[in-house]
């Protein structure tokens, strides 16, 4: 497995951020999509216990299947391995074949841009503001096109989207891992009780 070299700024304002994006010359990768993901596990949650999940995400114009394991909050602390399938049905209903379970489902709209060799995506999840996540080669990389954005390293946050989540609302990563639904709409009752001030 590779790492993930990437950092999120949350709270984002993307009209904004578009703004800034074509002025440093970045250019746009793919226009605003819808996108799908499930999240696997064995019976017995072995994945989880290593911080571990199998993704399939239905991507617009492709289907992936990853493996991901959190191994630290840090800039390269997420690792994956990644391979394109050609069919997201077809592709979870393989896995649960095997005998893996269904997590979860999510929906989530996303933006893609490129600024000097790194990968820049305007993210959209529901329940909380948007955030953008820059990847790239290295930490320097990331850190010159945050700088040409107007970014402020200072508040950068790594890791998986629980980041963004526990931000806004009082819940644990455990918490937000163990939704089985997070799709638009209005912000559950439930987690509106647990937003902070």
């Amino acid at each position: 497995m590779k790492p993930e070299i990437e950092a999120k700024f949350l709270g984002i304002d993307h009209a904004e951020m578009r703004k800034r994006l074509e002025l440093s010359g970045a250019a746009l990768v793919h226009p605003v999509r819808a996108m799908t993901r499930v999240n696997l596990d064995f019976p017995d949650r072995r994945l989880n216990a290593v911080d571990g999940w199998v993704r399939v995400r239905n991507e617009g114009d492709k289907v992936t299947l990853a493996y991901k394991q959190l191994e630290s909050r840090e800039l390269d602390g997420t690792k994956e391995v990644q391979v394109t399938v050609s069919d997201f049905e077809d592709t979870v209903a393989f896995l649960k074949a095997i005998g893996m379970n269904q997590e979860n489902y999510q929906e989530t709209r996303r933006e893609s841009w490129r600024l000097d060799g790194v990968e820049i995506e305007l993210d959209e999840w529901p329940w909380i503001r948007p955030f953008m996540e820059l990847e790239g080669e290295s930490e320097e990389q990331l850190r010159t096109a945050a700088g040409k954005l107007g970014l402020d390293w200072g508040v950068v946050a790594h890791g998986s989207v629980e980041v963004a989540y526990l931000a806004e609302y009082d819940v644990t990563e455990q918490e937000v891992d163990d939704w089985k639904e997070i799709t638009f709409g209005p912000v559950p009752g439930w987690l509106e009780k647990k937003r902070r001030a």
